[in-house]
């Protein structure tokens, strides 16, 4: 294995490690909603934010999180005033935006993605040292696209669109048009420290930074932000979030210019201080070590 890999690998254990262990005790976690128009909600629990859209035309919800909590996601679903789950969308395919898809498929929601969601959950594959199997077919998407489709869907468009990913290489980016509301999936994760570029999932520092690049040109400051993980947020989060990312990302290529190695690069510590969120889980040297595999990438 590539020092970069074990470096990844390490810096980003202690996240899934947590997720593993709160698995374990879902009966403790609450599902809450915010409501953001009449419409429109996000849900918080474990794992990734969802996104919902209710009213006449029934539910479409973004993300699922883990199975063991789709109960309570329908609840508060119902809560709202929401209908049975009819249409759901993975904005990526890691467990804790996916976990409940075979739960939601096996009742009658029809599963959306980007073409590599469905790849990836098919095979299953490993996310820094946790085994997802391949997901039985009632878990996978049964609509995937390339770049995007659109909702037309309880008085709302609702535009699902891959801009290159970053996160993963499956990324989506859910928009409301009418309702000025944006899921970002992983590619966002607010107030929680430096991205998690999954290189082994397709996962590419430059992509993201185009990726986010598009949806702040696409918003404005009345924009509400669904983050992966974290509280709402407005478009001058996502610049900020943006800049931070950046910014380290020319100070890792003037080293790599400057003709170090990763491990001379690691030692100088570019990045610090840098982090909005110094505890998060991918701390300096994985930021470090992705960057690097992603600028490889570029290179090749």
């Amino acid at each position: 294995m590539r020092r970069y890999a074990r470096f990844a690998l390490f810096a980003a254990a202690a996240a899934c490690a947590t997720a593993v262990v709160a698995q374990q005790d879902m009966a403790q976690v609450q599902v809450t909603a915010t409501p953001i128009t009449p419409s429109v909600a996000a849900l918080f629990g474990n794992g990734g934010n969802i996104g919902v859209s209710h009213g006449p035309d029934g539910t479409l919800i973004v993300d699922d999180q883990f199975a063991p909590l789709t109960g309570k996601i329908q609840q508060a679903i119902t809560d709202l005033g929401g209908q049975p789950v009819k249409y759901l969308v993975n904005t990526h395919w890691h467990f804790d935006h996916a976990g409940g898809n075979e739960n939601f498929g096996n009742a009658g929601a029809i599963i959306l993605a980007q073409d590599n969601v469905r790849r990836r959950l098919a095979s299953g594959g490993t996310v820094v040292g946790n085994t997802s199997p391949p997901a039985p077919t009632a878990a996978l998407p049964v609509i995937t696209y390339a770049q995007g489709l659109s909702f037309h869907f309880n008085g709302d468009t609702i535009d699902l669109m891959f801009l290159g990913g970053g996160h993963t290489d499956g990324d989506s980016v859910v928009r409301w048009r009418q309702a000025n509301v944006v899921h970002m999936g992983d590619m966002f994760m607010h107030q929680s420290g430096w991205p998690f570029v999954d290189v082994d999932s397709g996962g590419n520092v430059e992509h993201l930074l185009n990726s986010l690049a598009q949806v702040i040109a696409m918003t404005d400051a009345q924009t509400v932000v669904i983050p992966g993980h974290g509280p709402l947020a407005t478009r001058s989060d996502l610049i900020t979030f943006r800049t931070m990312v950046l910014t380290g990302v020319e100070r890792i290529k003037a080293q790599r210019a400057a003709g170090l190695t990763l491990e001379q690069a690691l030692a100088a510590r570019p990045v610090a201080g840098l982090s909005n969120n110094p505890q998060g889980f991918i701390n300096d040297d994985a930021f470090v070590t992705a960057v690097w595999a992603s600028l490889d990438a570029h290179r090749g």
